[in-house]
């Protein structure tokens, strides 16, 4: 046994001295490693060492920093929808320059490009100072009194009760108000660039900087409060989604008053007869109709204000339906009734089948968009030949796109809507009540009658006013001369394809046989 521990002793021993020979070799290793490190490496060395025990020491004393809310995360990204829809809107710009200056003669190609460029810069002016205050601003059911320069107090994007500001009217948005004036401005420009292509051509350039200030400034603000603003149509049950009426009925409104102060193009009318002017370049208006389309998608989903996915691919949905049904039926009704499938006729069918779904996408099923975009359709080539044969002479067709399909899609809220509590994202017994054909009766049919009544009134009344005011005063159209040589050079003193053939000259009309249709 004493044997047996004496080898036991000895073996802990032999493992010990073994360890303490293997540390000091180890150790003496090191010694001359850096014995061989050169003075300046040797000198690192302590700082070395205190760098990573300063990073230790930082890795446990910091203390995490706090992530955002699922609040402010919302917020965040109901802000950047918003930002992209408003910039998509803003790009159709683009497509009504595209449209329109297609549409028109090459003579007249600068001054509809100037027209459609200048008038967004007008409106980013007028709406600032005047526009968005009287549109949302706190005032009374007929208009907005506080807000100008976008002043006043306001801490959005607080929604509800919690929002303690100067714009209730739209406190519904739970984004900045910088994002509630961005989408909001962009909706204000497009109605004032519908008016450029109805009155082109003819029109001196001063007066249509005037009248775009006047639109975007007061009038299409204080029918906007009446509607978005919390004003007494919005009191009285009147929905439009995304602005059929709010947008473009004014735009079309005001379009149809200065074609018809302004007279028919000379030429237009011979022999009491209705004389085609073709466009001059039909590919970048057909350029133009898709950048439309594509605007569209902002114009219709981005009217949500939030990121809602179930709202934004419904409401795109229905947009898309809309806008390709009234293409087909534009196409096969101008074949029918025109004998050839006019170009012309399928853009303008695609734009009224998206005009007409713009107040009732968020409200009616994929199927009923299917019809309001047939009906549209339908509508905008029988309207278009109407108003020629009423000597309202519209180059691009806009009060037929605009006013006419702008009118349908409201008047269809109150046939095809489904009611309250059926899609999610307008809130608990929000929104339209049923439409006459989804068992509702008339009763929205017939708020949606008047709101189309009201604002149209309003619209003609005032934008007449401006109009008869403009034309005592400055006159309106520009003289005969001018209109024949082009408006490019006679008004910007400049061609947009300078060096091209152009086209001969409008001679031999006489005033009289121009003047069909002139107020």
């Amino acid at each position: 046994m004493y044997k047996q521990k004496s080898k036991t002793k000895n073996r802990h021993l032999s493992a010990r001295n073994y360890a303490i020979n293997s540390q000091s070799n180890s150790q003496v290793k090191l010694s001359n490693l850096i014995k061989g490190l050169s003075p300046s490496w040797q000198a690192c060395l302590p700082l070395a060492c205190l760098i990573v025990l300063g990073w230790g020491y930082v890795a446990v004393a910091q203390t995490p920093a706090a992530g955002p809310t699922t609040a402010e995360l919302k917020v965040a990204i109901d802000t950047l929808w918003v930002a992209i829809a408003a910039f998509l809107v803003f790009f159709m710009n683009a497509g009504f320059c595209m449209l329109e200056t297609g549409f028109c003669r090459q003579k007249n190609a600068v001054n509809v490009l100037s027209k459609n460029l200048i008038v967004f810069a007008l409106a980013t002016v007028a709406f600032w100072a005047i526009g968005f205050g009287l549109m949302f601003g706190d005032g009374n059911d007929f208009i907005g009194l506080n807000g100008f320069f976008l002043g006043g107090a306001d801490n959005s994007p607080a929604t509800g009760e919690a929002y303690k500001g100067v714009f209730d009217g739209i406190s519904w948005a739970g984004v900045p108000l910088a994002a509630k004036f961005l989408f909001q401005l962009v909706f204000a420009g497009t109605a004032a660039t519908i008016v450029s292509g109805a009155v082109a051509e003819r029109i001196k350039f001063v007066d249509f900087l005037i009248f775009s200030l006047l639109l975007v400034g007061i009038l299409y603000p204080i029918t906007g409060h009446w509607i978005w603003g919390a004003g007494w149509l919005a009191d009285k049950g009147f929905w439009d989604f995304a602005g059929s009426t709010v947008v473009h009925s004014v735009g079309g409104w005001a379009a149809l008053m200065g074609a018809a102060f302004l007279g028919p193009r000379i030429g237009k009318y011979q022999d009491r007869q209705v004389v085609a002017m073709p466009g001059h370049n039909m590919s970048i208006a057909t350029l133009g109709c898709l950048i439309l389309w594509l605007g569209w998608f902002g114009f219709n989903p981005g009217s949500v204000m939030a990121a809602d996915p179930g709202a934004i691919t419904h409401i795109a949905l229905t947009t898309n339906m809309a806008g390709a049904v009234g293409g087909i039926a534009a196409t096969v009704t101008a074949w029918l009734y025109l004998g050839k499938p006019d170009l012309s006729m399928i853009i303008n069918g695609i734009l009224a089948g998206l005009v007409g779904i713009t107040a009732s996408c968020a409200y009616v099923s994929i199927g009923s968009s299917f019809i309001i975009g047939l009906i549209a359709g339908v509508l905008v080539v029988f309207s278009v030949t109407f108003f020629d044969k009423l000597g309202i002479d519209d180059p691009v067709g806009a009060t037929s796109v605009h006013l006419v399909c702008g009118t349908w899609g409201t008047l269809a809220v109150g046939l095809w809507s489904v009611g309250p509590g059926v899609y999610s994202w307008y809130g608990e017994a929000l929104g339209p009540a049923k439409g006459l054909f989804a068992g509702g009766g008339f009763g929205q049919f017939g708020v949606q009658l008047l709101g189309v009544v009201s604002v149209g009134g309003f619209t003609v009344l005032l934008s007449s006013i401006f109009w008869l005011v403009l034309k005592a005063t400055l006159g309106i159209r520009v003289s005969k001369e001018e209109e024949l040589e082009g408006l490019d050079i006679g008004e910007h003193g400049m061609e947009a394809y300078s060096g091209f053939l152009k086209e001969g000259d409008a001679t031999g009309f006489s005033e009289e046989q121009s003047s069909i249709g002139r107020f």
